[in-house]
């Protein structure tokens, strides 16, 4: 077994692919004849494009046929595609590639865990695709967040226990996995939103080596 290991999510805090999947979703509630706020968007983070159309469905209080259902779910992963298809390595979150390499560089192995089933499209079009020892993505499990089933998965493949991982996370349902996991959680984003987190902070810019050295009991001298 490892030491520690990281675990990333994807939407949010490496890339800022959460506007992408407002507008789509946004679209979506229209054709539903429902209105998406930003407020009710947050409860979406994190979760499967299924269980989110379903969480659309329930606050327009509307029933649809399963092939309706299918179509509203592959019609609005198209339009998310289409922004995704834009995305360059300008797309990566301020500090998140600098973060990243020094991970690597101090011998921690790095997993993603997200529940999108683009994610590994998504590393390619930003160049980071080489940077991930696993990536467990919403293709590989069955249940959403905040069900720890991801990141159990992305640190049985790490070979590292799951107490001895650390999860960045902009959602709270993903905090609230990584803390079902017993694994350290690290919001990335609004505090007031990721209270449940362990930690919390702005980006990733204001995480320095002195926190990561007290976080993983060991002193690093990279600078990052």
């Amino acid at each position: 077994m490892n030491s520690k290991g990281f675990i990333f999510d994807l939407d949010g805090v490496i890339v800022d692919t959460a506007h992408f999947h407002f507008r789509a979703w946004k679209k979506t509630a229209n054709e539903l004849g429902f209105n998406l706020t930003e407020e009710l968007n947050e409860k979406l983070k994190g979760v499967s494009r299924i269980d989110s159309l379903q969480k659309i469905l329930d606050w327009a209080n509307v029933s649809i046929t399963q092939e309706q259902f299918d179509k509203l779910t592959y019609d609005k992963n198209e339009d998310y595609l289409a922004y995704v298809r834009q995305m360059t390595k300008e797309d990566v979150l301020p500090g998140v590639a600098a973060f990243v390499e020094n991970l690597r560089n101090w011998g921690y192995p790095i997993a993603l865990g997200s529940a999108s089933k683009n994610a590994k499209h998504i590393l390619e079009r930003v160049g980071l695709i080489n940077r991930f020892e696993a990536i467990v993505d919403g293709n590989c499990v069955t249940k959403a967040k905040p069900d720890p089933e991801v990141f159990l998965n992305a640190a049985e493949l790490l070979h590292v226990n799951p107490e001895d991982c650390v999860v960045f996370e902009d959602s709270l349902a993903g905090i609230q996995a990584a803390n079902v996991a017993n694994m350290v959680s690290i919001g990335i984003g609004d505090p007031s939103i990721l209270s449940e987190a362990d930690y919390c902070f702005k980006d990733f810019t204001e995480i320095n080596t002195n926190f990561l050295s007290k976080l993983v009991g060991k002193t690093l001298t990279n600078n990052i």
